[in-house]
């Protein structure tokens, strides 16, 4: 099954955004080509980018307060496993914790390296880190490939204060939405949202032999889906088929 997510705010698209340039930051950082290196310092830039948002960490410490407060509310519940319980609220408060203590915005640290902030100005730049305009850079990829990685990981490292605490925020928020079986009539499916309850985060899980592609809207009222049917090189066209797929909606 094929797993399409869609963000009902700008907050929650954000954390997903952070989100995936870490997981490719951790799969290029496991490989030794300097190529991947050079991808892996690329995303890094993109992260300090998307984690330098003048609000996001308030936002960030706004939403670990109030899941650990929500959380909390479980506490003497006899059908909640309280070491389970006890658990997550620990991960909450350690990362609120390491984010509050961090001075400034997210990748300051990074943002005072002279040599990284050079790599930077040209990495965006079509050819922009040849060894004749960055020769430093140019060395720094000739070096053993664990020399780099362990330069790569103590960067990535001063990020985690951020990165952390949304990879969790998310994983909670993945875990409040109960999947079911919906079916998008002559390849559409239009679905009113119950009231009084926020949602943040729509999955949406399809067969991939289907060769279907969901197109996704929503609001606060009501969620559009659009199956489009896709084939390699080609347009994407809207389907007219009656499909089953696998909807949640996370609050």
């Amino acid at each position: 099954m094929i797993l399409y997510e869609y963000p009902f705010n700008e907050r929650v698209r954000t954390y997903l955004r952070l989100e995936t340039l870490f997981r490719r930051l951790l799969q290029l950082l496991a490989r030794e080509q300097a190529i991947d290196h050079h991808f892996a310092l690329a995303t890094l830039f993109e992260i300090m980018e998307v984690a330098g948002r003048s609000d996001l960490k308030s936002e960030v410490l706004k939403d670990l307060d109030r899941q650990k407060s929500a959380l909390a509310a479980y506490r003497g519940n006899p059908a909640i496993a309280e070491a389970v319980l006890e658990d997550i609220i620990g991960k909450l408060d350690a990362c609120y914790g390491a984010l509050q203590d961090q001075s400034g915005k997210p990748g300051q640290a990074l943002g005072d390296n002279e040599w990284l902030m050079g790599v930077r100005s040209r990495i965006a730049i079509p050819g922009g880190t040849c060894e004749f305009d960055l020769p430093g850079y140019h060395a720094w990829q000739q070096l053993d490939p664990a020399r780099r990685q362990g330069d790569l990981h103590r960067w990535a490292k001063t990020l985690s204060p951020i990165v952390d605490p949304v990879r969790l925020l998310l994983k909670l928020l993945r875990d409040s939405g109960a999947p079911q079986k919906v079916m998008a009539t002559g390849g559409q499916l239009q679905q009113n949202l119950p009231q009084g309850r926020s949602f943040q985060l729509l999955r949406l899980r399809i067969d991939p032999t289907l060769n279907l592609v969901p197109e996704i809207s929503g609001n606060r009222l009501m969620v559009v889906v659009r199956l489009m049917t896709h084939e390699p090189a080609e347009r994407l066209r809207a389907s007219t088929e009656d499909v089953s797929f696998e909807l949640a909606l996370c609050a």
